[in-house]
């Protein structure tokens, strides 16, 4: 939500318009370049189904890969979270190792969502994660296996 400037008052900024001002930063590439977005198709004029992309952090197991997720934006969104799911097949704490589905509870971001985060927001969270002590070394699935559904 944004402020109007001197009335305190907050003004919802529409959906659409949100995901565009989101989309124009995934085109632009803004950030450090580890993680990139936009949509799945171009003619999504919902702007609803995203791809994802996470660079694998250095001195982890995950180091050298590309992750690649699949992130819808409901009707409800920035009110509510995304749902968040990995295409490449990983073994992260909080992702399930059947489908790929990030759990919302898992992932600060989306647990605690509030309506001023964002896609990029989500995808740096995880990529935090997978630098955690508890995640770094796992062991990985063999690299290019995608989950089947």
């Amino acid at each position: 939500m944004a402020v109007a400037a001197g009335s305190g008052k907050c003004v919802k900024v529409p959906r659409n318009f949100r995901l565009l001002e989101e989309l124009e930063e995934g085109q632009k590439g803004v950030g450090d370049g580890t993680v990139s977005w936009g949509l799945e198709d171009d003619e999504d004029m919902t702007l609803t189904r995203w791809r994802g992309v996470i660079l694998g952090p250095p001195r982890t197991s995950y180091e050298n890969r590309m992750y690649n997720l699949k992130v819808e934006c409901g009707p409800e969104y920035p009110d509510s979270p995304p749902f968040v799911k990995f295409v490449t097949k990983i073994n992260l704490n909080g992702v399930h190792t059947s489908n790929g589905v990030v759990d919302m509870h898992a992932v600060t971001a989306l647990a605690k969502w509030q309506n001023s985060y964002s896609i990029q927001m989500v995808l740096l969270e995880l990529r935090r994660l997978m630098t955690c002590k508890e995640n770094m070394k796992l062991p990985q699935p063999p690299e290019g296996q995608i989950y089947s559904n």
